[in-house]
C-alpha cells in the first residue's frame, strides 16, 4: 500500500482517522485514551505493513520483541559495563544480521557466484530461490538501532511498553520510506500526546502538497526518464541524455520530498512531530552543502551513529579522510545491494574529499576575487553549477542499471559533437515539458518567498490561509483525478 493511492486516501487513511479522532473525543482519562489511541495508530500500523505481504509482519514482529528486550537487559546491568556493552553488540548483530540476510546475501552471493565462474548461485539453490527484500527494512533497522544506542548511552530510558515500542517501530507514517525517526525524538509523544485544528489543519496540507509533489511531478516525469534510461546508449545523443539525468534528478526530489511531506503531514494530524527531511537542496553551492540539504535524518544518522564514534575529524587529518570514506561507503550500501549504489556513495566520498581538501578553499578565493570587484554573483554562478553537475552526474550512477550503463550514459552526456536536440524534444509532449519547467521552479524556496512577502502586507496571514487552502484543495482534486488515470504510482526510495 502507498500513500498515493486511492486505496490508502479513501479507505485505509479514512477509517484509521475516524477511528482515531473518534476515541480521541469519547475517552476522557489521559492515561487509557493514550492507550486507546496507540493501539488503534498500532493495529493499523502492521495492518498497513503486511498489506499484500503478510508474512513480512513476523520479521517487524521479531524486530520488536527482541529489541525490547535488548533495551530493558541494557538498562538493567547498566552498573555492570561489560554486561550492558553484550547486549548492545548482541543488538547490532541481530539487527545488522537482519539487514544482511534480506537485503545484501543474494547480492554477496551473486557476486561470489561470479568471481568463481560458477554455472548458478548454490546459496540461493539450496534455498530455493532469491530472499525476497521486505519493503523499507532499512529505515526502520536503523530506527531501531538508534533506540538501542541511545539506551546504551544513557540518552533515553528502555521503553518498558512494549506496545509503545511497537508502535515507535512500526508507525505507518515514516514506516517504508522515512524520514528516519529516532525514538528520542517521539519518546515523549509516545506516551502523552493531543491533537487540536491547527494541528490537523497543518498536517492535511503538508500531506496534499506532498501527495501532489509525488502525482502530479514525481510521476509524470518518470515517463520521460524511463523512455531515455531505456534507449540503448549508443543512440542518446548528448540534449537527450542530459533531459533523462535532469528529468530523474527532479523525479527522485519530487517523489521522495513528497512522500517525507506525507509522513510528516501524518505526523502532524495523529500529534507527533516529525523533523525535516529536506531542505531545498538543489539550490545548494557545494556537495558539502548539498548534503546538509538531502535526506537529512540519513545524513543525521550516520553522522550521530558513524562518524562522531569512528572518531569524526578529532583524530587526525588522515583518519579523518579514512572515517569519511567509511561513512560514504556505507551510505552507498545502505541504499542498495548493488555496485552502482556502493561506486555512488564512494563517489561522494571522493567529492566530498576535494572540497575538504582544496576545492573549499579555492571557492572562497574565488568568492574574495570576485567580490572585490563587485561580481560576487559570478562565483555563486559557478559553485551551484559545479554542484548541479555533481548531482546530476551521482542521480545517474544512481539511477543505472550497472556501471557500464552508467559510465557509457555519462559518456553520452558529454559527447558534444553529437548534441541532438531535435531528438531530445521527441521525448517531450505539452505535459511532460509544462511538468519539467514546473519541477524546476518548484525544486526553488519559491512558495517560501511569496508566503513570506504575503505575509508582511496587511491582512497577510489571513490571506496566505485562504490561499493556501484553495490551492490546496485544487491539488488535491487535481491530484485524484491524475491517480484515477495512472498506472505507474510505487515510491522509488521503497526499494531500500
Amino acid at each position: 500500500m502507498v500513500f498515493s493511492s486511492t486505496l490508502f486516501v479513501f479507505i485505509f487513511l479514512a477509517c484509521t482517522i475516524v477511528l482515531y479522532y473518534l476515541a480521541n473525543l469519547i475517552f476522557k482519562k489521559a492515561s487509557f485514551k493514550i492507550r486507546v489511541l496507540n493501539g488503534i495508530l498500532l493495529v493499523a500500523s502492521l495492518i498497513f505493513y503486511s498489506w499484500g505481504e503478510p508474512r513480512n509482519m513476523l520479521l517487524m514482529l521479531a524486530s520488536i520483541i527482541f529489541n525490547f528486550f535488548f533495551g530493558l537487559f541494557m538498562e538493567k546491568f547498566k552498573e555492570k559495563k561489560g554486561l550492558k556493552k553484550l547486549f548492545l553488540i548482541l543488538s547490532l548483530v541481530f539487527n545488522l544480521g537482519m539487514l544482511f540476510v534480506f537485503k545484501y546475501f543474494n547480492f554477496v552471493t551473486d557476486t561470489i557466484t561470479s568471481i568463481f565462474h560458477l554455472e548458478s548461485n548454490i546459496f540461493t539453490d539450496f534455498l530455493g530461490g532469491p530472499i525476497a527484500l521486505p519493503i523499507g527494512i532499512s529505515f526502520f533497522t536503523f530506527q531501531i538501532m538508534s533506540y538501542v544506542i541511545d539506551v546504551y548511552l544513557d540518552k533515553v530510558r528502555a521503553q518498558k511498553n512494549i506496545f509503545r515500542l511497537g508502535l515507535y517501530i512500526s508507525l505507518f507514517p515514516q514506516l517504508i520510506a522515512g524520514p528516519i525517526v529516532r525514538y528520542i525524538d517521539v519518546d515523549a509523544a509516545l506516551a502523552e500526546r493531543s491533537i487540536d485544528v491547527a494541528k490537523v489543519y497543518k498536517g492535511l496540507t503538508r500531506f496534499i502538497v506532498g501527495l501532489s509533489k509525488k502525482v502530479l511531478i514525481a510521476n509524470v516525469l518518470y515517463q520521460v526518464v524511463d523512455s531515455v534510461f531505456s534507449m540503448d546508449v549508443s543512440g542518446v545523443s548528448a540534449a537527450t541524455a542530459w533531459l533523462g539525468a535532469i528529468a530523474y534528478t527532479l523525479q527522485i526530489y519530487f517523489d521522495f520530498s513528497g512522500y517525507s511531506d506525507m509522513a510528516i503531514g501524518l505526523g502532524h494530524m495523529f500529534g507527533f512531530d516529525f523533523l525535516e527531511n529536506f531542505n531545498y537542496p538543489y539550490i545548494s553551492g557545494s556537495v558539502k552543502e548539498f548534503w546538509r540539504r538531502w535526506h537529512i535524518s540519513l545524513s543525521t544518522w550516520f553522522r550521530d551513529y558513524l562518524y562522531i564514534p569512528l572518531g569524526g575529524n578529532r583524530k587526525g587529518k588522515i583518519r579523518t579522510q579514512v572515517n569519511i570514506f567509511i561513512v560514504w561507503l556505507c551510505t552507498g550500501i545502505w541504499h542498495g545491494a548493488a555496485w552502482t549504489f556502493i561506486t555512488w556513495g564512494l563517489y561522494y566520498w571522493v567529492l566530498l574529499t576535494l572540497e575538504n581538501l582544496f576545492l573549499g578553499n579555492l571557492f572562497k578565493k574565488f568568492d574574495e576575487a570576485t567580490a572585490k570587484i563587485h561580481m560576487g554573483f559570478l562565483s555563486k554562478i559557478v559553485e551551484h553549477l559545479y554542484t548541479f553537475v555533481a548531482f546530476t552526474i551521482g542521480w545517474v550512477i544512481f539511477n543505472a542499471n550497472s556501471l557500464p550503463h552508467a559510465i557509457s550514459y555519462i559518456g553520452r552526456m558529454f559527447t558534444f559533437s553529437d548534441f541532438g536536440w531535435d531528438r531530445m524534444t521527441s521525448q517531450l509532449s505539452n505535459l511532460t515539458t509544462t511538468i519539467f519547467i514546473l519541477g524546476i521552479i518548484f525544486s526553488f524556496p519559491i512558495v517560501p518567498f511569496v508566503t513570506k512577502k504575503i505575509q508582511q502586507a496587511k491582512n497577510g496571514e489571513l490571506a496566505v490561509t485562504v490561499v493556501s487552502a484553495v490551492c490546496c484543495m485544487a491539488l488535491l482534486i487535481i491530484s485524484i483525478i491524475f491517480l484515477t488515470g495512472s498506472s505507474f504510482n510505487p515510491f522509488i526510495y521503497f526499494r531500500f
